[in-house]
């Protein structure tokens, strides 16, 4: 199986220029285009929050129009951009999504590895947070099928980066989760967005990281003064490859032209010199 995972695209709508500087529709079209190449194609796609900047419908509506573009099936979950009832509304035909409760979180049971969408946002706040009851939720849910292998996506991570203006707005309550994760062993991985910069760690004895934005980076700075400031880096997608022995190894994909692919060795099979 392979999942790909895209993040933050933070659309305006209307031709408008996230931050004045970054066109992100342009940069989620190049996305979509790059996914459908790829050979082979994602079984799925994660997107792991901040779809709309500001989190208006006509944002959504933005977003909905490009991806309708996909080869392949998606699914969301909403960051600290997200606005809770625009989000509801966009994506109301999407029936993985609970029609009651007040968390946007769910299980994805139709694939060799089990995907579970947490919702981490807390409304209002750049943080994001696991209460009690989400945390119950995930816990009762990961019981269901202990021996499939799961992989969590989430927009906030819970572990640090380093970029203390983004560890500032992580996810709290993390030790909640760490203690689930330890005890529900069949979960290889967790993934987050929130950071715009690819990022993996060790985290409650699992594989855990961040995507890369899908059109700005965080600046990587590493200063505990660092001021909050994007930087435009080559754009990238994640992608999680199960492999024979059933983990799930991860790649970063980047979107652009380049030259290649090109061969190491020549027709008579001798390394090129």
């Amino acid at each position: 199986m392979l999942i790909a995972q895209i993040t933050d695209t933070h659309l305006k709508s209307g031709g408008k220029l996230a931050y004045g500087k970054v066109d992100t529709a342009t940069a989620l079209s190049n996305s979509v285009t790059h996914l459908n190449a790829l050979t082979p194609r994602p079984d799925a796609v994660i997107i792991t929050g901040d779809i709309a900047d500001m989190g208006r419908p006509e944002a959504y509506a933005l977003f909905r129009e490009i991806v309708s573009g996909l080869a392949m099936p998606y699914y969301v979950i909403p960051g600290n951009h997200d606005e809770t009832l625009a989000f509801c509304d966009a994506f109301r035909d999407h029936a993985y999504l609970p029609s009651d409760g007040r968390f946007l979180h769910y299980a994805i049971e139709e694939y060799p590895v089990r995907l579970v969408g947490l919702d981490t946002t807390v409304r209002g706040k750049p943080h994001g947070l696991l209460c009690a009851e989400r945390l119950d939720w995930l816990d009762q849910t990961l019981t269901e099928f202990p021996e499939q292998t799961t992989l969590i996506f989430m927009h906030h991570p819970p572990f640090l980066t380093g970029i203390a203006h983004m560890d500032r707005q992580n996810c709290r309550n993390a030790e909640g989760l760490a203690e689930i994760v330890r005890r529900h062993r069949q979960v290889v991985r967790i993934t987050c967005g929130h950071v715009h910069r690819p990022m993996q760690t060790l985290w409650a004895g699992v594989a855990a990281g961040i995507a890369p934005g899908s059109s700005h980076s965080v600046a990587l700075d590493f200063n505990p003064d660092g001021l909050p400031a994007f930087v435009l880096e080559t754009p990238a997608c994640q992608l999680f490859y199960q492999t024979e022995d059933g983990n799930l190894a991860s790649h970063l994909s980047f979107i652009g032209d380049f030259e290649g692919p090109h061969p190491f060795f020549d027709k008579f099979g001798a390394l090129i010199d």
